[in-house]
């Protein structure tokens, strides 16, 4: 590993994406990133710790990304061929921030093994920052996801985020590099059973939801991804989604539906050619139906844009709420939207080249407004973050009024099969840090229910058709993170570098 130092990182980094789900092995990736921190260690000059920490960033993301190769296969303006170098190429760029942090611990911390160490895990949480940060952000998987199974251990992020998870992450992968250094073997104990103490902070009980609590059905058709599913399809996924809305329920319902559920148009208002399917009134009517009297049915659907010679110029990919009486509640608006696949960011230069969107349609999606909250009695407030929304830590709640509980319809259908998994890692991670419980609908998996503390209390596995049918679970106390974001976060990046300079060799 020594001789090769190059070779070395690459496999390290591939290594390391075992961690996350669907493998889930933690401590694999823990031993990985000891055994980069060597290399990074051993590198001769800050060049080669900087190549190091790119190559390592550029295998890990390759592998941990790899379903993105599947959302080529449903648009076919885009060549099939690049969804296999389209996670690769994505890497290129996500690897620059790994290299920043192999760097600034090699400039700043060779003068000691654990200091070396708490250099690295403070760039690393602010690196991560950034990378959910900078172009838009893409913070998928932070490397404080490897915890989700250690649920003791990530419930940590309810007071330093998930950023400052990772930070921890790799403290646990310095006390293992700490071992092979005799001198250092005291540190290595200390820095584990600091580490242990957090994961005890981590144990509470389960909060049952109290008897008179509303119910809530969570529908998973098991319906994949069309790119033009003909009227008579789409008339058959809407009957799938009635028979299983129709479970009987003793009180209230709050019915949930995935992103993007149906293709008609649930809204008035546009020009007559829209309505192609069937008119919204007739289609709410029918929807209608499945309610009983406080029932609540929340479905995706698009919410079109039109100028003033009623063109269609854009859309917003959108959830609506709709009562017994057909009438829509809510709606609410995606705002953080996937470039490539909701929206071609420089369409101008990139389609006169024969690139595209991943999702089928020619014009783009635009945003909305950000975190908003459903009133729904009696359910309460409801948090709206619809798919990759619920990956930005700290940015998945409205902070002036907080809601009851976070739905999170989305479309995984395209994310392969260790996407799912993934995503679902991450909206238990939102769970835990805002103490708020998490809905999760999707066509094809992995639909959920998640309580405050983060725990699995049901799931329709991928691929299957199923519901959830369950009590709504209690918001927890505002978390610590609930009211300061991710300030605790980069205070906990603050602290281990003040901690760093503390550990500096002294001058004479």
């Amino acid at each position: 590993m020594t001789r090769h130092p190059r070779i070395a990182a690459l496999v390290l980094g591939l290594i390391s994406a075992c961690g996350f789900e669907p493998l889930a092995l933690w401590p694999v990736t823990l031993a990985a990133f000891a055994l980069f921190m060597g290399v990074i260690w051993r590198a001769p000059s800050l060049k080669e710790a900087l190549f190091a920490g790119w190559l390592f960033g550029l295998a890990h993301f390759s592998l941990g990304l790899n379903w993105i190769q599947k959302a080529f296969t449903y648009q076919d303006a885009m060549p099939h061929w690049l969804g296999y170098i389209a996670p690769v190429l994505l890497s290129v760029y996500l690897a620059v921030y790994p290299a920043i942090a192999a760097g600034l611990a090699w400039r700043y911390g060779r003068s000691d093994r654990l200091r070396f160490g708490i250099v690295l895990a403070a760039a690393w949480i602010v690196v991560e920052l950034l990378r959910a940060t900078l172009f838009t952000g893409f913070p998928w998987n932070p490397l404080g996801a490897i915890f989700v199974p250690v649920l003791e251990l990530a419930r940590a992020s309810r007071f330093i985020g998930t950023y400052g998870l990772s930070g921890v992450a790799v403290l646990a992968a310095t006390a293992l590099f700490l071992l092979p250094a005799p001198e250092c073997r005291k540190r290595a104990a200390i820095l584990a059973a600091a580490l242990a103490a957090i994961g005890l902070t981590g144990i509470v009980r389960p909060t049952p939801p109290p008897a008179d609590a509303p119910r809530v059905l969570i529908v998973q058709p098991n319906i994949d991804q069309k790119q033009y599913p003909t009227p008579t399809q789409q008339l058959r996924y809407l009957e799938t989604y009635e028979r299983l809305s129709r479970t009987p329920s003793p009180g209230p319902t709050l019915i949930l539906w995935p992103e993007g559920a149906i293709r008609y148009l649930l809204e008035d208002g546009y020009p007559r050619y829209a309505y192609d399917l069937a008119p919204s009134r007739q289609v709410r009517g029918r929807l209608a139906q499945l309610l009983g009297e406080g029932d609540i049915l929340i479905t995706g659907a698009d919410a079109l844009i039109f100028d003033e010679n009623q063109n269609m110029v854009a859309a917003r990919n959108a959830i609506f709420a709709l009562g017994p009486d057909g009438q829509l509640k809510h709606r609410y608006d995606k705002a953080h939207l996937v470039p490539y696949g909701e929206y071609l960011p420089m369409r101008a230069i990139l389609e006169p080249i024969g690139l595209s969107r991943l999702l089928p349609g020619s014009f783009d999606f635009i945003p909305g407004p950000g975190p908003r909250n459903m009133a729904l009695p009696p359910f309460g407030a409801g948090a709206m973050q619809i798919c990759y929304e619920i990956v930005f830590s700290g940015e998945v709640v409205d902070p002036t009024r907080r809601p009851a509980f976070i739905f999170n319809p989305s479309n995984d259908s395209w994310f392969g099969s260790w996407g799912p998994p993934q995503h679902l890692a991450q909206a238990r991670l939102r769970a835990i840090e805002e103490g708020l419980p998490v809905l999760r609908s999707t066509p094809t998996g992995i639909s959920a229910l998640i309580d405050s503390d983060g725990r699995l209390l049901a799931s329709v596995p991928h691929k299957r058709q199923g519901v959830i049918e369950a009590p709504l679970p209690p918001a927890a106390r505002p978390t610590l993170f609930a009211r300061m974001g991710n300030w605790l976060a980069w205070g906990f990046a603050l602290a281990l570098i003040l901690l760093a300079v503390a550990l500096a060799p002294k001058r004479r």
